[in-house]
């Protein structure tokens, strides 16, 4: 009985965020407020089933307590916000993910359910990704909704085209990551390498250049992390034939921006539809074959390779924003593939205004959900926006200081975690953290944190990486596989 109820909220855990794609992301109150509550009944189902349920460690501890107190400073902020409704869904929100890390701590202690992690989080983010490419694929069978602003972008079903692009780069790292681990069955990895596909061209066609950056540092930590020569091999396949994809894709219009008449858009699909099924195909073959080789020996990186590749990441994401600085957002952004040619962005615009509120409330900031009422106040741009585009800007501008505080308590807890659980096990810590890196390369330039269909992505294999933390006594974990 006990066991049964920890595979079937394993189950729960690892599918919700996809389900919760399926309805706007969970960008909404109600399906927000129905994820939060089975993220807690999740938790309460693994602290009486489980016999030794409680994360281990400091760090665990420090992003546990961070995030929590970031719920509460983010629902007292009521008292000063200027939408009191806004501020109680982002505090509702806070408590999501505190209930989604606490559940992953609590449910993915045994091997196995670890080892489940990064095939059932890729497959689940294949699935959303198949379903936004459907649409392009089969346009004659498949009728998908298309906002204007999209401008032909892939957003559905999250219906946001930058949390596509993060969502398929997060389930390319994870997909590459069982293709190259030589503990997998090899139809496991074939079948991964094969998922790569797909998830390449999804994100291509989101045009998202901040989902682009995230999957090439997520792809940089992966091969970091396991210093592995057939992750190498892996990454290498999957980012080839993924090219291939989506440079076939590149002068069909009526596929990659729904330009044309139906009928030129049913035939360019049916073209990429082949197209994708022969570098699937490709792809899976490859791996089959690399799959027989016995395993390499580990890739000769320096001593100091994760700190080089932390500093190479945050020294392109500095890069990137102090560039695009120098753009102007005063004419239309440019749609399509254009859009990787140009660091153009109204975000500079929304981190500004950002900038100005923390200045107003530098200690407690302007309440949450209070950045949307100083951006109709003071922008310089007729554009319609909810949230400043950065998770870290957006937390010092209505939460000030103390909430940037804690959510950097919340970041630097995790990061202990991690490299404890990346001592205690590599092969089982590095998808978990590269999937991490992706989103926190991303954070700071989009609205991540309210989609939790992608966050939680992320809150998941942060939560495996506490699950993975050693403990102070050894666990009695066998029974709960």
């Amino acid at each position: 009985m006990r066991a049964g109820l920890l595979r079937a909220a394993r189950v729960v855990l690892l599918g919700g965020p996809f389900a919760l794609a399926f309805f706007s992301g969970g960008y909404f109150d109600e399906a927000r407020a129905w994820a939060g509550l089975a993220a807690w009944l999740l938790v309460a189902v693994g602290v009486l089933a489980s016999r030794d349920p409680w994360p281990r460690g400091r760090g665990s501890w420090l992003s546990l307590a961070s995030l929590a107190l970031l719920g509460a400073w983010t629902l007292f902020s009521i008292a000063w916000a200027p939408i009191a409704g806004g501020a109680y869904h982002a505090g509702q929100l806070v408590v999501l993910y505190a209930g989604g890390l606490l559940a992953a701590a609590v449910l993915l202690r045994s091997p196995g359910a670890l080892s489940a992690v990064e095939p059932a989080l890729a497959g689940g983010a294949l699935v959303v990704i198949g379903y936004g490419l459907s649409g392009r694929l089969l346009p004659g069978l498949v009728h998908l909704s298309h906002s204007i602003s999209a401008e032909g972008r892939l957003e559905q079903p999250l219906t946001y085209w930058n949390a596509i692009g993060e969502l398929a780069a997060l389930g390319f790292i994870l997909a590459a990551r069982v293709g190259g681990d030589s503990r997998r069955p090899r139809y496991l990895r074939a079948l991964a390498a094969a998922a790569c596909v797909p998830l390449g061209l999804g994100l291509y066609l989101s045009f998202s250049r901040g989902a682009l950056f995230a999957w090439a540092a997520g792809l940089l930590a992966l091969i970091v992390a396991t210093r592995s020569a057939e992750t190498l091999r892996t990454g290498a396949l999957a980012v080839g034939v993924s090219a291939l994809v989506a440079l076939a894709a590149s002068p069909l219009n009526g596929f990659t921006s729904l330009a044309g008449s139906p009928g030129t858009r049913e035939t360019q699909g049916a073209i990429m539809l082949a197209v994708l099924a022969a570098g699937m195909t490709a792809a899976a073959l490859v791996q089959w074959r690399l799959a027989r080789a016995p395993p390499r020996s580990p890739l000769a990186l320096p001593r100091w390779a994760p700190q080089i590749a932390l500093a190479a990441i945050c020294a392109g994401l500095a890069l990137a924003i102090a560039a695009g600085a120098k753009e102007t957002s005063s004419r239309p952004l440019s749609a399509g593939a254009s859009r990787y040619v140009t660091l153009e962005s109204n975000r500079y615009d929304y981190w500004r205004v950002a900038m100005r509120a923390f200045a107003d409330e530098p200690l407690r900031g302007v309440g949450a959900g209070g950045w949307a009422v100083w951006w109709l106040r003071y922008r310089t741009i007729p554009e319609f926006a909810q949230d400043a585009h950065s998770l870290p800007l957006q937390t010092l501008a209505e939460l000030g200081l103390i909430g940037l505080g804690l959510l950097l308590g919340f970041a630097a807890g995790i990061a202990l975690t991690a490299t404890s659980a990346h001592r205690a096990s590599p092969q089982l810590a590095a998808g978990p953290i590269a999937g991490v890196v992706v989103y926190a390369a991303h954070a700071p330039l989009d609205w991540d944190w309210q989609m939790p269909a992608v966050t939680l992505v992320a809150i998941v294999l942060a939560g495996a990486l506490l699950a993975l933390a050693p403990a102070s006594r050894p666990a009695n974990v066998a029974a709960e596989r």
